[in-house]
């Protein structure tokens, strides 16, 4: 689907609500992967060698290279999907009245 076509079905409010919940709870192909390499890591554990190393969803992702570590998220960087979607339902209910 192109921009365009996007914007045309529907407006900015829905879209960051979207960008929002999206922000909160990740979807698509590469968390579906996610959840893939989740199961198929507690199979290998569960039938791996007694003295072998345990497998991480990691090993079982289909990506080449090793994302970037993760700093540790501040509070104000955890907080701010759900300032986002507060506001973006706020404005939503406004609309409402």
């Amino acid at each position: 689907m192109s921009v365009r076509e996007l914007l045309a079905r529907m407006d900015s409010h829905e879209l960051a609500e979207w960008i929002a919940f999206y922000a909160i709870e990740p979807f698509g192909e590469q968390r579906a992967d996610l959840r893939a390499a989740i199961v198929a890591s507690v199979i290998a554990n569960c039938n791996r060698g007694k003295n072998q190393k345990a497998f991480k969803p990691a090993d079982f992702m289909p990506f080449k290279e090793a994302p970037p570590p993760k700093k540790p998220q501040s509070m104000s960087e955890q907080q701010a999907p759900f300032k986002v979607l507060t506001q973006v339902l706020a404005q939503r209910k406004r609309r409402r009245k």
